[in-house]
Formats: C-alpha cells, structure tokens, sequence
C-alpha cells in the first residue's frame, strides 16, 4: 500500500479493509465499515476479544501511512507532509474513541486487562511517532519554508501547532536522549492507567450497610435508592457507596455522626490504604519520571513543560491567580463555619465542627438563613425538564434544536441519542447522554467525550459524534430523576462542552482542540443560564404536580446561590495547589512522602481543618490520570474568562442577545483551535478579561 496517506481519509478507510479481507477477520466489527445511521460505531456487536486484534492491525496501517510521508521521494509539502500527517491514523483513532468510552462507562476486568496490555503498545507507537526523526525533519522543512507557500490562516495555524507539538515532544533531542524519552513515556503512561484503575476498585470495594435504625435523616428517596444497592449486592438492609450520588447525599442528610465521620473516612483515603490498590508509590514514581521528562526537555520542572503552550505559560502566573483567590475564599469559609458552629451551639450539641459534620450542618445553616433545602428544591429538577431547560436555551442562543433518535446504536443500554441541527436545518452532530452512576463499572465524576471530531473530508463537513457521561442520582421505583442543584449545574456544565464539539467548524484535524486552561470557558458560562429566572419558569417544574417554580423559591435559590462558595473556592483550590506543588518539584528525594507533603503543602497555607481539599493525592484522577496535569488549576483561569464574557451578555440587558451569542459562537465555539486562545477571546470582547466578576459571582469580593 504505497503512499496512502495521498488517498482521501475515507477512500483510504475502505481501501484498508478490502485489501485486507483475506487476512484480516472481517467479522470483527470494528474492521467493517460501519454501514449505521451517522456511521455510529455498532456498539451492541462489539466484544472485548475484538479490540486488541483491531488495535494492533490499526497501529500497523498508521505505520504505513507514516512510512508513506517519510518515504517519499518529492520535496516535502504541505499536502504530501503536513495534511497527509493530519489525515493519518483514522481507524486508529475511532477504535481508541470506543475503547475509551467502553473502559470509562461499562469497564470489566476483561476490559481492565486489555487496557493495561494496550498501554505499553499505545505509548511506544505515539512516541515512535512523535520522535520519528525523517518525518519531523519534513514537517521541519515546510516550516522553515512557511513563508513562501502562501497558505491561508488556517494552514498556517495548523503548520505552527503540528511542528511545535513535534518540538515539545522531543524531536529535536539527540538519539540517546530519544530513547530515554521513549522509556519515560511508556511508563508514564503504564503508572497513569495503573492510578486510574486503583481508583476504580477502591471506589467500588467499600460499602457501607446500615440497618433502618441507622439511617435517621435519609429521605424516602435516599433510603429507597439505598435499599435497591442493597438488593443488588443480595443483602439486607441499606448500602451506601463512595460514588458520589451515594456519598454526598449521605454527609448532607445522615443525623449519625459515627457513619458520617466512617464513610467520609473512608471516601478520602481510597487509595491510601497499604493493600494491593495503594496509590502513594504510583504518584511517587510518577512525579519523578515527569520531572525526568521535563529536565531532559530544558525545564527546571514538570509545570514549566505543561504550562509552556498554555495561556498562563507559567506557574507564576497560576500561582498568582490562585494566591489572588484563596485570602478571600478562606474568609468567607470561615464564616460559614461560624454559622455552623452557631447552630452546633444554639442546640446544644457537644460536638467541635470538624469534616465530617460540614455538609450536614450546611444543609441546616441554608436551611435557616434562606429557608431553602436540597429536599424542597430537587422536585423542581427533574432530569428530564433540566435537559427541555437546556435545549431551550441553546435554541435562545444558537437557534439549533435537538431530536431524540431511536433504532441507533449507543454507547451504553442507559444512554440515549439525538441529533443537533442547525437553524437552517443543517445536522451539526449525535450527542449521546449517559447520566447515570455504575459504581466498579462506571468512572465517577462528569465529562464530554465522543467518538468522531468535526472535520472535513473532500470539503465535505463530517458532523461529530459527541457524548456525556454523568453520575447523577438515579430514580428509584416509579419516580423520576431528581437531580441536585450541583447535578443541575454539572449538566449545564457538561452540554457546553458539547456545544463546542457540536458547532465546532474547522477544516483540519489538528485544530479541533482548545488549550486545557481555555477548554472550560464554553463549559462553564453555560453555567450562568441554569439558574437564571427567566431560564427557571421554563424548565423547573414539580415533577408531581407540575407546578413552576414559585417566585419566592426563586428569589431564595437567587439569595442563597453564593452561599456555600467559601467552601467551594477552599476546596477547589487547595487541590489546585496540591497538583501545582507536586509539578514544581526540582527534585524527589528517595524518602519522599506523599502525605507528609500533601499535608505540609495544604497547612502551611492555612487550610482549616474541616475542609479537605476536593481531592486528595491518592484519587486525583485530574492531575495523575494525565488530564490535567499541573492543569487543575484550569477551572478557575477560565472562570475568569467566563464569568468575564457572561457579562458582555449582562450587558446588553438581555441574557439571550442574539448579537452577543453569534459573536460568542462564531469567534469561540466555532474557531476551537484556529487561533491562539488569548486572540479567541480578544475577538469576542475586545478586551482582556478581568477578575472582578469572577470575584462577585463568588461572593468573595
């Protein structure tokens, strides 16, 4: 197969399963072309057994169509160079886009072990790659000649990011240094997967089982949903689990302190248990062998590395940031401790505040400065009018719709299917929405993942195929959803990430995606809309009577909504100066000891004991997962930018300006990575962002 990467991707897909027939199994769906609505992968015929056969006979044709870049005899160009690079690896790509969301939504130990024997495989082909010194040297010589082949902006974008992604990986190391790169890598990546799988069981290990005496303070709803667990590991009684939907409501609700205080225990030391699932020696070996990877590239540490091509580009500057935000957030938290200690003493409770008791007091000290409970608020926010709430705004918006599909396949049998289509008509993508927790099967926390990007092919538009996955709060018997205020919120959060892929328009591959400390800014103004009023009287309504939303509650969840943001801005950001403070480590001494140095990291800052940072180092999926890493602080740097850029919509006195929302989405959504995101958002607001209103919608200023 000679110089495939010449052919059109889609063409070269179908070439590459016909000249393999007689060699390659084509009853492994997988290595069949998906003849499915939208070329959805054809989920419910996919095995375990069929994933290693496929990804290894996708490495092969990636190398080949590698090999036909680096092999050809004519003068390196853009087209035989750097849009053959960016067309390359399809089927590569869409098997991991399966396996990924099959080990992240519906894992096995089946699956487990063939992720931990694609590890090693994965890493050493993309470092292959990546330090492939004949292909960099032709990516080097279209560079170096950029400025006399008269390319247009996008081109040219993606030259500049393609060479220096090549740069920041090691290409222009020597040949030993190469090598050690190669070993670095693969054992990075082995120690990632080894962390995130450790998580996983210790999350789905624990349970704790109490009988009906022991649950004083649980909901019916709660009590039932437990019960259920219960059933399910055929036991008796009332089971509880560190999954979220399970423990959260449980430290808000539980009036037994010795289970409040067991369980959250239990929560926060996962991982830190000395047993078979011990996380402390992976993040030891982890952080040393980054900042390996970080020296032999010239830094002095790992966050200098990750932070190079990021809009802070320093740790400076996080610091900065984080340091401008943790005076004030401590302030505010220890008046909401106050007020707690103050009903501790008004009844008569001998007990000190301390981790265990915060969420559950909360609960009471909202409940009597604002006369508003997660119990009296959740019939309004039913999962499925939260989703009508947040089709109606992106329609205000964008002007796009969204239809449910049936007779497609889906990721997961609880996962559901729609189509996004554009104003005029137009499909703009599949979302599929997984909203439910699985614990041992299912990851925890929320994400937007999918299974195709937006491209084009023969100047032909490819809608993407997006998905969420959430761990909400499942119904139990005949009633519905009811999600939290956080869930409501977490799934607003959620559909702007997957408005980004949706009306993501780019023409190449390589610029499909926003840098990690500006992805969450469509994410997260989406936020803003959840709770407005106006937004409100449309989607939350009494799942038993259908009732809006009265104005009084309104008015309550509006006085109430910074209330609760001194422990939100504590926690968030003590773990943000935990994954900081691993990454500027110049050194790691042989005796070194993650809980002596989350600890000195965490009090020597002034964090009050009864608020733990909202991850601990032995279940930081963000920062030793490789997400986010030296990145957590990511989330607060674009709470800047969107609580900035919400006010351009504030401004105009209409939340749903149709002029401010086409700017936000043609000089944003629409652009990802075509331009640097700093110019991103300068298009959109004509100015830099300032702190102040991240500072207001916090209450901290």
């Amino acid at each position: 197969m000679k110089k495939l990467s010449l052919i059109p991707t889609t063409v070269l897909f179908i070439l590459s399963f016909t000249m393999n027939a007689q060699t390659k199994d084509i009853s492994n769906p997988l290595l069949q072309k998906w003849n499915t609505p939208y070329e959805i992968p054809p989920f419910e015929k996919i095995k375990p057994e069929h994933y290693m056969p496929t990804y290894k006979y996708a490495i092969e044709e990636h190398k080949k169509e590698i090999n036909a870049i680096t092999n050809n005899k004519k003068p390196a160009t853009f087209e035989n160079t750097i849009l053959a690079y960016d067309e390359s690896g399809k089927l590569l790509s869409d098997v991991s886009a399966v396996f990924s969301s099959a080990s992240s939504v519906g894992s096995n130990p089946q699956i487990l072990a063939i992720a931990r024997e694609l590890s090693p495989l994965t890493s050493k082909h993309f470092s292959d790659i990546s330090l492939n010194e004949k292909l960099f040297q032709r990516i080097k010589q279209v560079y170096d000649n950029r400025d006399n082949l008269k390319l247009d902006k996008a081109k040219m974008r993606l030259l500049t990011e393609m060479y220096q992604r090549f740069e920041r990986n090691g290409a222009n190391l020597s040949s030993d240094k190469k090598e050690k790169m190669k070993k670095l890598n693969a054992r990075i990546s082995e120690l990632q997967l080894i962390f995130g799988q450790n998580l996983l069981a210790e999350t789905g290990n624990y349970t704790l089982l109490l009988s009906e005496e022991e649950t004083a303070g649980l909901n019916q709803n709660q009590l039932m949903e437990a019960a259920e667990r219960a059933g399910k590991m055929n036991k008796e009684g009332y089971a509880f689990g560190l999954d979220n939907p399970s423990v959260i409501p449980f430290l808000e609700n539980s009036e037994n302190r010795k289970y409040r205080e067991e369980i959250l225990k239990a929560y926060l030391n996962r991982c830190n248990n000395n047993n078979e699932f011990d996380n402390k020696n992976v993040i030891k070996e982890l952080i040393d062998l980054r900042l390996k990877k970080a020296q032999i590239m010239g830094f002095e540490n790992f966050a200098q590395y990750q932070l190079q091509d990021k809009m802070a580009k320093t740790p400076e500057s996080v610091y900065e940031l984080l340091d401008q935000l943790w005076g004030p957030a401590l302030n505010v938290a220890r008046k909401e401790a106050a007020d707690m200690e103050e009903i501790i003493k008004d009844n008569n409770i001998p007990i000190t505040l301390e981790a265990q008791d915060w969420r559950f007091f909360f609960e009471q000290s909202k409940e009597r400065n604002f006369d508003i409970s997660d119990a009296l608020l959740r019939p309004y926010f039913q999962l499925e009018n939260v989703r009508e709430g947040i089709f109606y705004v992106c329609n205000r918006l964008y002007g796009i719709t969204f239809r449910e599909l049936s007779n497609v396949p889906v990721p997961h049998p609880e996962a559901t299917a729609w189509l996004c289509n554009d104003l005029d008509g137009k499909e703009l993508g599949v979302l599929f929405m997984d909203m439910f927790a699985r614990p041992s099967e299912k990851r925890g926390g929320a994400w937007c993942g999918g299974f195709r990007s937006q491209t084009y092919e023969n100047g032909k538009k490819i809608i993407p195929l997006v998905t969420i996955v959430c761990n909400f709060t499942r119904g139990v018997g005949d009633e519905p959803a009811l999600l939290s205020v956080d869930e409501t919120e977490t799934f607003f959060h959620e559909f702007g990430h997957a408005l980004a892929s949706l009306l993501k328009d780019v023409p190449y591959d390589g610029l499909g995606n926003y840098t990690r400390d500006f992805v969450e800014l469509p994410s997260q103004i989406m936020e803003h809309w959840a709770f407005e009023p106006e937004v409100l009287k449309i989607y939350a309504k009494h799942y038993q009577t259908g009732e809006i939303i009265p104005d009084n509650l309104v008015e309550r969840l509006d006085k109430a909504g910074k209330y609760g943001q001194g422990f939100a801005t504590v926690e968030y950001l003590a773990a943000s100066y935990l994954d900081m403070d691993y990454h500027v480590l110049t050194s790691v001494p042989s005796n070194f000891s993650v809980l002596i140095f989350e600890d000195n990291t965490l009090v020597n800052r002034g964090l009050i004991r009864q608020i733990p940072p909202r991850y601990r180092s032995t279940y930081f999926q963000h920062t030793f997962t490789g997400g986010y890493t030296a990145g957590y602080y990511s989330y607060i740097w674009a709470e800047v930018l969107d609580s900035d850029a919400y006010e351009a919509f504030l401004e105009t006195g209409d939340i749903f300006d149709k002029t401010t929302a086409t700017k936000f989405r043609k000089e944003i959504l629409e652009k990802a990575n075509l331009e640097d995101a700093a110019d991103l958002y300068m298009n959109f607001r004509g100015r830099k962002p300032g702190i102040e209103a991240l500072l207001k919608n916090r209450g901290l200023n």
